[in-house]
C-alpha cells in the first residue's frame, strides 16, 4: 500500500513530460479556496519549511503539483530542472516565481500549465497535492476583466473529475455559507463524497464565537468531514516565526480551547497530514482496478498504432505510395461496408447507411406521397371548370377525357416535390456516410479534407443528374396516360378495390412488432401505460409484454386512419390517433386512441407501417380522391 502514491507520482511526472494527461483521470487532491484563505500557511506547516511565494493580490497563478515523499534528508527537485536537488527552500520560492513568470509574464497573468515539485523529507509522509490558484473577483495588473472566469474554469479543470478529491479551505473568521471553496465543490461533488474540509483561522474568531458545530460536521456536513487548523499569522511570517513553534502552539491552542479540546486529536497540521495520506492512498486502492483497465486498453491501441508504422521507412518513396493507396482502398472498403449493413462497428444508438437510405425509400417516401394535402372543395370546383371548359359551347353529356388528363396531370405533377426530398435525404446520408468513413484518415488532415471533397463532390453531381432523371420519369408518366392498362381500375370503387387489393397482396401476415404507450386512459384508469403492439394486415392488438401470453386488446383495421395530435406541454413524447371514419368508438369509449413514441422518427415509422396495412393519414391518397371526384362531377353535370 505504500507504493501506491509513489506510482501515481511517476505516473504525473510521465505524462507531464509528454505534455498531455493521456485522457486519464489519476487519483489525486486538489486544494481549492478564495485568496487569504490560508491554503499556503497550510501546505507549509506540512512541509514544515517556508517555500511558496508570498504577497499581495494572486501569488499561486499556476497549479503547483507537489508530491511530498518521505526520505532520510531533506531536499526539493523540479520536474523542469532535472538533476538539480535545491537544499535551500529559499531558492525553490524565488524557481517557483522564476517559472510562474515564465510562463504567465510578471504582471499577474495566470496559466493552466503546471509546475511540478517533489519535496524529500523525514518531516512528512509521502502524500501529492495540487495547489490551485485562490479565488478572485477583482482583476488588477495585466489580467483580462474575466480573470475570475478564468481561474473558475482552471479549478474546474481538477475538482471536476471522478478520481480528484477536493480539499476546501475556509477561513473561520467568515459565515461558512459562503465559502467559495464549499460552493465549487457543491457544484462537481453535491453529496459531498470526495470533499474535505478544512478550516483555518480559528484563532482570529470574534470573542464568544466558534467553530465547533463545524468541525463537528453538522452545520454542513461532508462524507469525510472537517479539520480545525490554526496557521501562523502574517506578523509571525514578517518574524520568520519557526514552523515547529507554530505547530506547538497549533497544538496547545486546540488542547486549551474550550469548544476544541474534546476532539484536539482530531484537529491540527499533523492529524491532517495523516488523514489526507490515509485517504488519498484509500482513494488510488479504490480506483486502480478501473485506473488499469483504462490503461492497458489505450496501451493496446497505442501498440497496435505503432504496429501500423513499424516497418514504415519515409525516406522510400514506394512506401508512401503505397500506404497511399492502402488508405484509399480501405476508405471504399469502409464506405461500401457501410452501405451494404456489413461493416465492423455496427451502430446500436440510431439508423445510418444503407439501413437509413431504406427507411427513406421504404418508409419515408411512401408517407409523404400519401400525407400530401388535398383540398376536396377545391378539387371538385377544377373538376367542373375543367369539364366547362373542354365542352365549350356545347353541353355535354358524358366526361371528357381530356378534363380527366388535365386534372390528372396535374395531380402527377405535385408528386415531384416528395421525390426529389427523398432524393436530398439520400444525398445527405451518403455525405455522413463519407464523413464517417474519413474519420480513419484522421491522422492525414489533409488528405482526409481532399478525399472527403472529392467524394463528396462526385456525390452532388450524381445528385444533379438523379434529379434529372427523376423528372424526366414523371414528365414521361405525365405525357401520356393508358387507360387500357389492366392496373387501370376506372372511377367506381377505387377506394374499396384500392384497399382490398393492398390487403389480399399483403394476406393477414405481420407487419410491425414494438413498443407503444397508449396515451389517453384516463388516470382514474391507470393512466398512460406502455404495451406491446402488434400489426398485422388486418388488426392492432396489444399485449401486456413481449411474450405475447396475455392480450389486452384487438381493434380491426376496417375503416380507420391515422391523425396526428399536437404534443402535449407536460409529456415528452410525440404522439398521433386512430379514429374511425364512421364515428364509432374505437377502443371501449374512447372516439380515438392516441398512441405515443419517444421521437418523431418512430411515429413516421409508425404511420408507415399502418399505411401498409391500409390505414391512411386523415387526408385521402391523390388517387383515389381523383377518381371520386370525377365519379361525383359525372352525376353532377
Amino acid at each position: 500500500m505504500e507504493g501506491l502514491i509513489p506510482l501515481v507520482n511517476r505516473l504525473q511526472d510521465a505524462f507531464a513530460a509528454l505534455g498531455q494527461s493521456c485522457l486519464l483521470d489519476l487519483p489525486q487532491i486538489a486544494v481549492v479556496g478564495g485568496q487569504s484563505a490560508g491554503k499556503s500557511s497550510v501546505l507549509e506547516n506540512c512541509v514544515s519549511r517556508d517555500f511558496l511565494p508570498r504577497g499581495s493580490g494572486i501569488v499561486t497563478r499556476r497549479p503547483l503539483v507537489l508530491q511530498l515523499v518521505t526520505a532520510k534528508t531533506e531536499y526539493a527537485e523540479f520536474l523542469h530542472c532535472k538533476g538539480r536537488k535545491f537544499t535551500d527552500f529559499d531558492e525553490v520560492r524565488q524557481e517557483i516565481e522564476v517559472e510562474t513568470d515564465r510562463i504567465t509574464g510578471v504582471n499577474k497573468g495566470i496559466s493552466s500549465i503546471p509546475i511540478n515539485l517533489r519535496i524529500y523529507s523525514p518531516h512528512v509522509l509521502s502524500l501529492t497535492l495540487i495547489d490551485l490558484p485562490g479565488i478572485t473577483k477583482v482583476p488588477v495588473g495585466d489580467q483580462p476583466p474575466d480573470i475570475e472566469l478564468q481561474i473558475r474554469d482552471m479549478i474546474m479543470q481538477f475538482i471536476a473529475r471522478e478520481n480528484c478529491l477536493i480539499l476546501a479551505v475556509t477561513p473561520a473568521n467568515t459565515d461558512l455559507a459562503n465559502s467559495d471553496a464549499l460552493k465549487l465543490a457543491k457544484e462537481v461533488d453535491p453529496q459531498g463524497l470526495r470533499t474535505i474540509g478544512v478550516i483555518t483561522k480559528l484563532d482570529l474568531m470574534d470573542e464568544g464565537t466558534d467553530a465547533r458545530e463545524i468541525l463537528e460536521n453538522k452545520l454542513l456536513p461532508l462524507r469525510r468531514g472537517y479539520i480545525g487548523v490554526v496557521n501562523r499569522s502574517q506578523k509571525d511570517i514578517d518574524g520568520k516565526k519557526d514552523i515547529k513553534a507554530a505547530l506547538l502552539a497549533e497544538r496547545k491552542f486546540f488542547l486549551s480551547h474550550p469548544a476544541y479540546r474534546h476532539m484536539a486529536d482530531r484537529m491540527g497540521t499533523p492529524y491532517l497530514q495523516k488523514v489526507l495520506n490515509q485517504q488519498l492512498t484509500n482513494h488510488i486502492r479504490d480506483t486502480l482496478p478501473a485506473f488499469r483497465s483504462k490503461l492497458q486498453s489505450q496501451l493496446l491501441s497505442i501498440e497496435h498504432e505503432v504496429e501500423v508504422y513499424k516497418n514504415f521507412r519515409p525516406e522510400d518513396p514506394t512506401r508512401k505510395t503505397k500506404a497511399l493507396l492502402q488508405m484509399v482502398q480501405q476508405f471504399s472498403v469502409d464506405f461500401e461496408k457501410r452501405i451494404e449493413g456489413s461493416g465492423d462497428q455496427v451502430d446500436t444508438l440510431e439508423l445510418s447507411g444503407g439501413a437509413k437510405i431504406n427507411r427513406i425509400f421504404h418508409e419515408r417516401f411512401p408517407f409523404e406521397l400519401v400525407k400530401m394535402e388535398f383540398n376536396e372543395k377545391e378539387l371538385r370546383r377544377e373538376i367542373s371548370y375543367a369539364i366547362k371548359n373542354i365542352h365549350g359551347i356545347r353541353t355535354g353529356l358524358f366526361t371528357p377525357d381530356m378534363a380527366f388528363e388535365a386534372i390528372v396531370k396535374k395531380q402527377i405533377v405535385k408528386l415531384k416535390g416528395p421525390c426529389l426530398k427523398s432524393v436530398d435525404l439520400v444525398m445527405q446520408e451518403l455525405i455522413n456516410t463519407v464523413k464517417k468513413c474519413t474519420k480513419k484518415l484522421a491522422t492525414y488532415p489533409r488528405l482526409c479534407e481532399e478525399t472527403e471533397r472529392i467524394v463528396a463532390g462526385y456525390i452532388r453531381e450524381r445528385e444533379e443528374k438523379t434529379k434529372d432523371q427523376v423528372l424526366l420519369l414523371i414528365d414521361i408518366q405525365v405525357s401520356y396516360i393508358n387507360t387500357n392498362h389492366e392496373d387501370f381500375i376506372g372511377f367506381a370503387n377505387a377506394q374499396q378495390r384500392s384497399s382490398q387489393v393492398n390487403k389480399s397482396a399483403v394476406g393477414n401476415q405481420v407487419i410491425r412488432k414494438g413498443w407503444l404507450t397508449i396515451n389517453n386512459i384516463g388516470i382514474m384508469k391507470g393512466g398512460s401505460k406502455e404495451y406491446w403492439f402488434v400489426l398485422t394486415a388486418e388488426s392492432l392488438s396489444w399485449y401486456k409484454d413481449d411474450e405475447e401470453k396475455e392480450k389486452k386488446y384487438m381493434l380491426p383495421l376496417d375503416n380507420l386512419k391515422v391523425r396526428d395530435v399536437e404534443k402535449s406541454f407536460m409529456s415528452s413524447k410525440h404522439i398521433f390517433a386512430l379514429f374511425n371514419t364512421e364515428q364509432r368508438n374505437v377502443y371501449k369509449d374512447y372516439r380515438f386512441l392516441e398512441l405515443a413514441c419517444d421521437s418523431q422518427e418512430e411515429v413516421d415509422s409508425w404511420k408507415a407501417s399502418l399505411l401498409r396495412a391500409g390505414v391512411y393519414p386523415d387526408k385521402s391518397s391523390v388517387t383515389n380522391w381523383i377518381f371520386l371526384s370525377f365519379a361525383i362531377s359525372m352525376n353532377v353535370f
